[in-house]
């Protein structure tokens, strides 16, 4: 149950913060007033997706900290205090943010994971997820508790799949299986001649540029020999005579004792540079015949690079590729008896999961039948019947599409509203209303075992109104029993039966836009619900009337 929010530099929210109460609540306020932003920051602080577009502008990051009651099941955020449970969310202009749980930083993954046992969300967009035919089979599985059946069906689906195109390609025409096994063969002949070493092109490629350059090189090192040794004049000969004068002041003069050594150290350094010389001088021996070699070599791996890949790394990968399907094209009769044997072995673990499904959809699917009608009833379709249809697809053996991801089985929700009705297909008849009802009595299966939940509701009451709208409001405060109920709504019917109502409105100061939320009394209830009652227009008939309704129904959903 969320407890306060705070929010900070949200699009139109500059700094609001709101306490918000156990029991069944409603969120009012003109079209564009904020009251989506509200539930985006809640969706946001329980790390749903957020860009830096949602910073208010001119600030540079936004910030939202929720304060939840701590759920009474198992706590899988697996935080130890007792108390209040804290979750911040932060948002900064380039993109990036943090997210912590009683003040510890955390993945945002980790919080978005855990979300549903702290919040579930309900928007009018949902009403698309009753006219999908997949996502009615998701409900039915999740009802039943099929899902971890399911996914081992769709591992067995794709393992059965893959021996079918294995088993195919063993089955090749003879000709045709002869040529490829061919080029193949060529292929891989091709690049073992070559013998390629990964790291060889570039050694070529500096020996080359050496080689070329054989003539300039030489010389450099002919000069810097005589720099430093070969010469009268060289920097080993200046380096001794300096050495035996500095020996020859250190026995006057007691600072230079210790430069003798350096000056040795000078020379040692100085050798070495001149062996160094030496042994390039002496591997400058290249002749055109080894630069006609490393053009010959270099213009093979450029061709092999040009067919397989651009680079040598992928010529090795075409090259273990090749060999991998020319293993499997060579593979002789008795692997491909061990193929069909393994296939008709998935065949059959999918045959008997598929029935098993089957099986526990049907009985999933009768449960839920009548719990939705039940649910139905409550809601004001009293006579509606709802069925549920499982067709199934026969399995042909020989054909690999057959074994499908989910099952053998299509579901379709079909609907009776009225009396005297055809049950006919619920995505295709069904009016915004029963759209409406249908998916609130949906999201309500199984909330009796739930409790201290925060349950919001955005909009999902379009498209209704009169009795309808008080069914629904019935409902949501039926929840609102074991849960927290927050509903943002534009029904007068609805909003007069919560028992804690907030406004939310939209201001302009100095070219800027607030966003505000307020707790309402008793007496500003009666004027809100007369604005959703007459618009603009508020008479006293249509206080009266609100105020009838808040006495009637405030408290009682």
């Amino acid at each position: 149950m969320i407890k306060s929010l705070r929010i900070t530099d949200l699009a139109t929210i500059e700094e609001l913060e709101v306490e918000l109460r156990p029991g069944f609540s409603v969120l009012t306020g003109e079209t564009g007033a904020g009251k989506s932003i509200l539930i985006e920051s809640i969706r946001l602080v329980l790390g749903e997706k957020g860009s830096s577009d949602v910073i208010r502008t001119g600030k540079k990051k936004t910030s939202i900290e929720a304060i939840f009651q701590r759920p009474r099941q198992k706590d899988l955020l697996e935080t130890k205090s007792d108390e209040d449970l804290c979750v911040q969310r932060s948002i900064l202009a380039q993109g990036t943010g943090k997210s912590y749980i009683d003040g510890t930083l955390v993945p945002l993954k980790i919080v978005k994971e855990n979300q549903l046992q702290l919040v579930d969300i309900y928007g009018q967009n949902d009403h698309v997820f009753l006219r999908s035919a997949e996502n009615q089979l998701d409900y039915l599985d999740h009802y039943g508790g099929t899902l971890p059946l399911r996914k081992n069906i769709r591992q067995t689906a794709r393992s059965v799949r893959q021996l079918f195109r294995t088993k195919n390609t063993l089955l090749m025409d003879t000709r045709e299986r002869a040529l490829r096994l061919e080029f193949l063969v060529y292929q891989i002949d091709e690049i073992e001649k070559a013998q390629l070493v990964p790291g060889e092109e570039d050694e070529l490629r500096q020996e080359r540029k050496i080689l070329n350059n054989a003539a300039q090189i030489k010389r450099w090192i002919d000069e810097a020999s005589d720099l430093t040794y070969n010469n009268e004049l060289s920097l080993s000969s200046q380096l001794s005579q300096l050495q035996k004068i500095v020996e020859q002041l250190a026995d006057y003069v007691d600072d230079f004792k210790n430069v003798g050594d350096e000056i040795n150290q000078f020379s040692i350094t100085t050798q070495e540079l001149a062996d160094d010389l030496m042994k390039l001088k002496e591997q400058q021996t290249g002749s055109p015949e080894r630069l006609e070699t490393i053009e010959a070599r270099l213009s093979l791996i450029e061709n092999l690079k040009r067919k397989y890949g651009g680079s040598v790394a992928d010529v090795i990968n075409h090259y273990e590729k090749t060999k991998t399907e020319y293993s499997e094209l060579d593979l002789s009769q008795d692997r491909l008896n061990q193929l069909r044997q393994e296939l008709d072995k998935q065949i059959a673990v999918y045959k008997n999961n598929a029935a098993s499904l089957r099986s526990r959809r049907e009985k999933a699917a009768g449960k839920l039948e009548k719990t939705l009608e039940k649910e139905l009833s409550l809601l004001g379709m009293k006579k509606a019947r709802f069925q549920i249809a499982l067709t199934s697809h026969p399995l042909d053996p020989d054909k690999s599409d057959n074994f499908r991801d989910n099952g053998t089985e299509d579901v379709e929700f079909l609907l009776s509203p009225n009396p005297g009705e055809d049950l006919k297909p619920l995505r295709r008849i069904a009016s915004g209303g029963e759209l409406s009802r249908f998916m609130l009595a949906l999201k309500s299966i199984g909330k009796d075992t739930v409790i201290d939940k925060t349950l919001i509701f955005d909009e999902i009451d379009a498209g209704i109104g009169g009795k309808t709208a008080e069914f629904v409001a019935h409902k949501l405060g039926f929840l609102s029993e074991k849960n927290q109920v927050i509903c943002i709504t534009h029904l007068p019917q609805i909003a007069s039966f919560a028992q804690h109502h907030y406004h939310i409105e939209k201001s302009f100061v100095k070219d800027r836009t607030f966003t505000t939320i307020k707790e309402l009394s008793q007496e500003e209830r009666i004027g809100e619900i007369a604005r959703l009652l007459g618009g603009s227009l508020i008479t006293e008939t249509t206080r009266q009337t609100a105020k009838e309704m808040l006495e009637r129904n405030s408290g009682k959903g």
